[in-house]
């Protein structure tokens, strides 16, 4: 399948695989890649620029084909070295970065004199004109759907990616509720040129995360993922557990007095418990609603190639078949 997302990628099929933390090592980054997508190491999962420096280069042991880095820039208690983190990127001959968060203008002319494209993830049309203003290569458009931070707007991408469609000019991926062939090639019929899966790559043979994660992505529905954060203009849609609705309970009482201290029990340091030791009450941890329709643990290149070879099927049988001559 060629759309502007494969060739401005140097991909086979116009599928990515988001920046997840503690999610997104080179295990499932070169089986994304080796699949004909686009795999994405976290960048900010290791701890130190030298350690992501090392695990480009164990992707590329494990991969010839192109992968990217996702760097995500948020207001944190302490700021990460982003500078060292460019520079591994650009020293390790990374071809692709995904940027998230803060506006990624600061870093752009460092990633682009290294010939580095640059895919910024937004959650609305006013961001990701925004991006294309600064330069960026491409978008990737995230619904309200999405796991993670969904923005504060809260639209859906049956909207979302019309809109986007008709204000864009350079290329845009559809994220959030991103799950099969369905989600395909609802996309690109939307205008999309590709679709970027976080949740989906979640449950598959090569995540490096435990097996509960895994069973928990499997057992869940539609129905089970919560909006937390919402008091302080930093939604998260995560999955439900213990941790979670305990955290919803204090912002139900403490209203607008709420502040980061109130809930960091519920959310720091939460991550490798849940996705190491598969504490799955540790803490809030972000899922898609798209989990809904995750229903069995395929390798990436099963996966990959199932969702290509139904894409197909959707569009020359069923849908050239729905149109009467």
């Amino acid at each position: 399948m060629k759309t502007r997302i494969t060739e401005l990628l140097n991909i086979e099929h116009p599928i990515i695989q988001g920046g997840m933390h503690y999610v997104g090592y080179a295990e499932l980054a070169a089986a994304v890649s080796n699949a004909g997508g686009l795999g994405i190491i976290t960048a900010l999962t290791q701890q130190s620029p030298s350690d992501l420096s090392e695990e480009i280069s164990r992707c590329k042991d494990m991969t010839n084909k192109p992968f990217g880095v996702n760097l995500t820039i948020l207001p944190t208690f302490k700021d990460p070295d982003y500078p060292g983190y460019i520079k591994a990127i650009i020293e390790g001959g990374v071809p692709v970065v995904e940027t998230a968060g803060r506006n990624p203008q600061e870093v752009l002319p460092y990633l682009h004199e290294a010939g580095i494209k640059v895919i910024h993830k937004c959650t609305s049309i006013r961001h990701s004109l925004k991006a294309k203003s600064i330069g960026c290569d491409a978008v990737s458009v995230d619904g309200f759907e999405c796991g993670g931070h969904p923005g504060e707007d809260d639209i859906p991408n049956m909207i979302l990616l019309p809109r986007a469609a008709d204000e864009l000019e350079i290329p845009f991926v559809a994220s959030g509720g991103m799950a099969d062939a369905r989600s395909l090639v609802g996309s690109l019929a939307m205008g999309a040129d590709g679709m970027n899966m976080g949740t989906r790559f979640m449950a598959t043979k090569e995540a490096p995360i435990h097996e509960k994660v895994k069973q928990a992505i499997l057992e869940a529905t539609e129905l089970d993922t919560r909006l937390i954060m919402r008091p302080l203009r930093n939604t998260e849609r995560v999955l439900t557990n213990v941790a979670v609705e305990r955290l919803l309970e204090k912002e139900r009482e403490l209203g607008a007095e709420l502040n980061i201290d109130d809930i960091s029990e519920e959310v720091m340091g939460v991550y490798p418990r849940v996705m190491i030791d598969g504490d799955m009450d540790a803490g809030a941890w972000s899922c898609g609603i798209v989990a809904g329709l995750i229903n069995d643990i395929p390798s990436c290149e099963e996966l990959i190639n199932r969702i290509m070879a139904e894409a197909e099927s959707l569009i020359k049988d069923r849908l050239t078949g729905i149109v009467m001559e």
